[in-house]
C-alpha cells in the first residue's frame, strides 16, 4: 500500500518513524456529466471573474475571504513559517479508556506503518503497552496544512490512526430531542427487548452495499443493449406509526421469519430462545366472507353432481357420492355395504332351507304312497290265496 505521509511518533523521548497508509477506501460509484442533446462530457474549467480568462493550474494559489468579501492572498511560503511542531511528528499527549473517545468525533482511519528496521522496536513496545494497558493514545499530528486530533489503537498487529474532530466541532444534541414529553409503557419496552433479542447479533463482515451492487448491474444492463425492468417498491409503511404495539409484534414475526429462514433462529444456548409467540388476531372482512359463502355453495353443488344412485342386490336403493366423499362418510359406506350383503346371504340361505324342508317331505310322502301301496296289493294277494285253497 502506498504511503501518504511520512513522520515520527513521538512517544515521551521516543520517536518512531513511520508511514501514515489509508486504512479505508470508497467504493461508490461515481457519474459523469453530459450533455442530454449530443452525450458530450461536461467539464468545469476554473475562469477569472475579472478578466473571465482561462487560468491554469500553475498560475491558482490561497486566499482567506474576509467578513466584507476581500481576498487576503496567503502562500506555502507563509504557512511553512509558521511554528508547528506536529508538522512531521504525531505527538501523543495523553493515554485514556477507549470509551473516553465520542464515536461521533471519529473521523478518517489510517495505518502506520514501522518505517525501516530501527522502528520494529520502539513500534513494537507501543503496540503492546497500548494493548497491555486497553487504553488508546490521544494525539496530535499535521496533514494536508492543518493541525489535526488522533487517536492511536491496536488493530490486530498494526497501530491504527483515526482522526477525530476537535471538541469545539461538535453540536450538541439538544435540538434534536423529540419535544414535550413522551411516556413509554413497560409493555412497549418488553417488545422493543424482545425485537432486540430477536435480531440478535450481525457478522460485520457479512454487511455490504445492496444499493451500489444494483447500480452495477444496471450498467452492466445498460452497456449490453438490454432492457431494466424497473424494481417493485418495498412497502415501508410510509414513515406512518398507527399503533406502536402492533408495529412491535409485526417486526418481531418478521425478525423470527428472517431468522428462520436464515437457519439461525437459536438463542446463545442452543434452544430457541425464551420469547412467547406473537399471533395478531386477523380481521375478515365482509368481501371476504361472501368470497367464502360463494366457493362453499361451488362446493356443494358440484358435491351434488358427482352424487349416483344405484340398487343394491336385496333391492335397496343406495346413493353414492364422487371424489368429494369425505373420509368420515367412508367407513359409514363400508359398513352399509357389509350390512347388505350379510343380510343377502342369510335370505339364501332361508330360501336354501325351505327348498331342503320341501323336497324332504316329498320324499317322505313318496314313501307313504310306495308302503301303503305295498300293504294293499300283499292284502289283495293273501285274500286271493284264500279264495284259491278253498
Amino acid at each position: 500500500m502506498r504511503s501518504i505521509w511520512n513522520g515520527a511518533i513521538s512517544f515521551g523521548l521516543v520517536s518512531i518513524p513511520i508511514k501514515l497508509i489509508n486504512a479505508t477506501e470508497n467504493h461508490s460509484i461515481s457519474f459523469r456529466q453530459i450533455h442530454l442533446a449530443d452525450g458530450g462530457r461536461i467539464r468545469y474549467r476554473k475562469v477569472c471573474e475579472l478578466d473571465e480568462e482561462e487560468v491554469s493550474g500553475a498560475e491558482t494559489g490561497k486566499a482567506y475571504e474576509d467578513a466584507d468579501g476581500t481576498m487576503i492572498p496567503i502562500t506555502d511560503e507563509d504557512l511553512a513559517q509558521l511554528p508547528l511542531p506536529t508538522a512531521k511528528t504525531i505527538e501523543i499527549v495523553a493515554f485514556v479508556p477507549a470509551d473516553r473517545i465520542d464515536p461521533l468525533q471519529m473521523e478518517a482511519a489510517y495505518y502506520l506503518s514501522a518505517n525501516g528496521v530501527p522502528a520494529a522496536k520502539p513500534y513494537t513496545l507501543l503496540r503492546e503497552a497500548l494493548k497491555r494497558s486497553n487504553r488508546v493514545a490521544v494525539a496530535k499530528y499535521a496533514l494536508r496544512g492543518r493541525e489535526r486530533l488522533g487517536m492511536l489503537r491496536v488493530v490486530d498487529d498494526v497501530i491504527a490512526l483515526h482522526g477525530l474532530l476537535w471538541p469545539d466541532e461538535i453540536r450538541p444534541p439538544q435540538d434534536a430531542a423529540p419535544d414535550g414529553d413522551v411516556t413509554v409503557r413497560d409493555a412497549e419496552l418488553d417488545l422493543a427487548d424482545t425485537l432486540m433479542s430477536t435480531l440478535g447479533e450481525v457478522d460485520m463482515d457479512s454487511l455490504h452495499d445492496d444499493y451500489r451492487e444494483a447500480v452495477e448491474e444496471l450498467v452492466a444492463a445498460k452497456a449490453s443493449g438490454e432492457s431494466v425492468l424497473p424494481a417493485e417498491p418495498e412497502d415501508t409503511g410510509d414513515g406512518k406509526v398507527i399503533d406502536l404495539i402492533a408495529a412491535l409484534e409485526n417486526s418481531v414475526r418478521a425478525a423470527r421469519k428472517s431468522r428462520t429462514d436464515e437457519g439461525a433462529g437459536t438463542g446463545d444456548d442452543g434452544s430457541g430462545g425464551d420469547m412467547a409467540d406473537v399471533h395478531p388476531i386477523k380481521k375478515t372482512s365482509s368481501k371476504a366472507s361472501g368470497k367464502t359463502a360463494r366457493t362453499t355453495k361451488a362446493a356443494q353443488s358440484t358435491e351434488a353432481a358427482q352424487k349416483t344412485t344405484h340398487r343394491t342386490p336385496t333391492g335397496k336403493t343406495v346413493t353414492r357420492s364422487g371424489s368429494s366423499t369425505t373420509n368420515k362418510s367412508a367407513p359409514k359406506s363400508t359398513g352399509a355395504k357389509k350390512s347388505t350383503a350379510k343380510k343377502a346371504t342369510s335370505k339364501k340361505s332361508a330360501a336354501k332351507k325351505t327348498t331342503s324342508k320341501k323336497t324332504a317331505a316329498k320324499k317322505t310322502a313318496a314313501k307313504k304312497r310306495t308302503s301303503s301301496s305295498g300293504g294293499t296289493a300283499a292284502k289283495k294277494t293273501a285274500s286271493s290265496g284264500k279264495r284259491t285253497s278253498a
